[in-house]
């Protein structure tokens, strides 16, 4: 008798701890099918889940980093870690070995640190690095994020958008600052980002970390669409005007070189 008991307790956790990782998905499901964002009371109605057993789930995946929130913690969507996870798969073995051949060539010819994101919301993800040797130099770590406006890889990815969605993501003009560098206002974005358009490069100096200029370039898939950018960082202390062009053309070749390999990956 008590056998049986424990046997149907362990099958009725077992029960709802599947039912819990249905609903996990129907969350993902809704998000990808719906909108960018959706409230509590929005999902617990659309799936047809109690608002308690729904406040739960979003809230673990809160904490786990698979959801966001505004400002005022009302709206979620998706967050950093699906787009972390699915960073690894779509950039497949092949891809991914190709930056690191790029990027091991850029550290053999200057030895400067060379960095590979894409967008996730208002943030730039970092997805892939090389590091350089020299001890004194910018250090990211897979899926680190910063605010797209305040990096030059984040202008790049910018770039690939209209200005009417870029006014959609900073709806009231301000933008945060990192450092006294930092662009604080939208109108300077969207006039920098005319001329990243026009260059296919974007710079930045000191914006999102003091000391550190950057120059980045876009990489593209078989539709000319910017899907992912390349950087590389270098410290303030360590540019000169001939080092500074032999950083921007590895950069400008290295990504034009990822975009091509992507359009043969995509026939």
């Amino acid at each position: 008798m008590i056998k049986d008991d424990f046997e149907e307790q362990a099958t009725e956790r077992q029960t709802s701890t599947v039912k819990s990782a249905d609903r996990v998905l129907d969350i993902f499901e809704l998000f990808a099918e719906e909108q960018d964002t959706l409230s509590l009371m929005d999902i617990s109605r659309k799936l047809g889940m109690p608002t308690s057993s729904a406040y739960k789930l979003l809230q673990n995946l809160l904490n786990r980093g698979y959801l966001e929130t505004d400002k005022h913690g009302k709206m979620f969507r998706l967050g950093y870690k699906l787009f972390e996870i699915g960073s690894k798969v779509s950039l497949n073995r092949d891809y991914a070995t190709e930056f690191q051949h790029v990027a091991q060539r850029i550290i053999n010819d200057i030895n400067e640190s060379v960095f590979l994101s894409i967008r996730n919301g208002d943030k730039v993800l970092y997805i892939a690095e090389k590091q350089s040797t020299h001890p004194v130099r910018f250090v990211s770590h897979m899926g680190m994020q910063l605010p797209l406006h305040a990096t030059a890889m984040g202008k790049v990815l910018l770039s690939g958008m209209s200005d009417e969605e870029i006014v959609q993501l900073y709806p009231d003009g301000e933008l945060g600052k990192l450092t006294e560098q930092t662009l604080s206002h939208l109108d300077e974005l969207l006039e920098q980002l005319q001329k990243i358009r026009q260059d296919g490069l974007a710079f930045s100096s000191g914006e999102s970390v003091q000391g550190i200029q950057c120059v980045a370039a876009p990489i593209t898939n078989a539709s000319n669409e910017i899907v992912a950018a390349m950087s590389v960082s270098i410290p303030l202390s360590r540019v000169d005007k001939d080092t500074w062009q032999l950083v921007v053309d590895a950069v400008r070749q290295g990504a034009r070189e990822l975009s091509v390999q992507r359009f043969f990956q995509k026939q």
